[in-house]
């Protein structure tokens, strides 16, 4: 099963105008509790491209000062209907049943940021959402980054812009054009960061990370192989190729990366179950052979594919509430207790990024 499609074709439904969830609805969840020693906050930045005609969303998660202000939603308000009747089948979950406008993050809203950090840049899953990478961008900012989350705009099923309007993904399948066109919005994100009003002089870009889940996995080592100044990079389990059996690679994929990478595997995303490491995935054994700087492969074998994301967190505790598919929620993140996936993958992300990028 193609793992890295599957929830993105879901997603796309919200585009033919499905009817937004239950407002009596009350579930909610909260996300796992920030590791680090540092309060945060969060903003939502609207970025313009004039030379390419196009337009981001970007959420940034910095260090703050405790209790500044309110907490900041999980997702926008106008966003909650199209998750729910988009995102809650492909997980196994009934639609009108959870109140995703009502979730909370624990950042705070628009607070204040704190000090000078180092920068790491997270970009989802191919047709996914930078909603979905919120605790891994929590948990770094606690403990000392400035995160920033990135919407591709045509290719994410739906962007809220701060105008009101929102819009959906063009529906491409072009894995080769949309790795051009994040690869560009990422450089162009670190482009408009400095200039950021309140937040651009806390963010030292002399220190750069680069982190993404499956196909923002690839962006994220891809973008280490043209832009010197990413530092380090993390694929949380990408293909490091453009199709499912590994053999139209990626350029990291076909000939390595020239900065630290860490690679995190599952089964979720093997075509024979196999849980991915660089021994049992042609691509990851390419990038592994072609790469001469510090490299690390860590597998969390009952894990599945959307282990990486906070969907590992939040359909457990939703099941306890809301009736879940069972065969689904295996098939999206496996037989791994949740705190130990959450824990290894916390561990292993700021160990990474803590020896190549503070």
């Amino acid at each position: 099963m193609r793992f890295r499609t599957v929830l993105a074709a879901a997603l796309l439904v919200t585009a033919l105008g499905s009817a937004p969830a239950s407002a009596e609805t009350a579930v909610t969840f909260e996300l796992p509790t920030p590791s680090g020693p540092h309060a945060i906050g969060e903003r939502d930045v609207h970025l313009v491209d004039q030379a390419r005609n196009r337009e981001l969303m970007i959420s940034v998660w910095y260090p703050t000062r405790p209790g500044a202000g309110p907490k900041a939603r999980y997702l926008p308000a106008k966003a909650a209907p199209y998750f729910d009747q988009g995102a809650a089948p492909a997980l196994g979950l009934p639609t009108g049943k959870v109140d995703w406008a009502a979730v909370e993050t624990h950042a705070r809203a628009n607070a204040p940021v704190q000090g000078r950090w180092p920068v790491v840049v997270y970009s989802p899953g191919w047709a996914s959402l930078r909603a979905l990478g919120s605790a891994t961008a929590e948990d770094l900012a606690s403990r000392g980054y400035i995160v920033v989350t990135i919407d591709h705009t045509g290719e994410a099923p739906f962007v809220v812009f701060p105008d009101g309007r929102v819009v959906f993904s063009q529906g491409s399948k072009d894995l080769v054009a949309g790795m051009r066109t994040r690869v560009a919005d990422v450089r162009f994100a670190l482009d408009q960061l400095p200039g950021i009003p309140g937040l651009g002089q806390s963010m030292d870009l002399s220190r750069v990370g680069a982190i993404g889940h499956s196909f923002g996995g690839d962006t994220a080592a891809e973008v280490s192989t043209v832009d010197s100044r990413v530092d380090a990079a993390a694929d949380l389990d990408g293909w490091l190729a453009y199709d499912v059996d590994g053999k139209q690679l990626t350029r990291a994929g076909a000939e390595g990366v020239s900065r630290p990478v860490l690679l995190m595997g599952s089964s979720g995303s093997t075509s024979d179950g196999q849980a991915r490491s660089h021994r049992t995935s042609p691509a990851w054994k390419s990038l592994w052979e072609h790469t001469s700087s510090p490299k690390q492969d860590i597998t969390l074998a009952t894990a599945m594919h959307y282990s990486y994301t906070d969907v590992q967190w939040f359909l457990p505790k939703l099941a306890q509430r809301v009736p879940v598919d069972p065969k689904v929620q295996q098939t999206r993140i496996g037989t791994i207790d949740p705190r130990t996936s959450i824990a290894v993958q916390r561990s292993a992300i700021a160990g990474f990024f803590g020896r190549y990028v503070s």
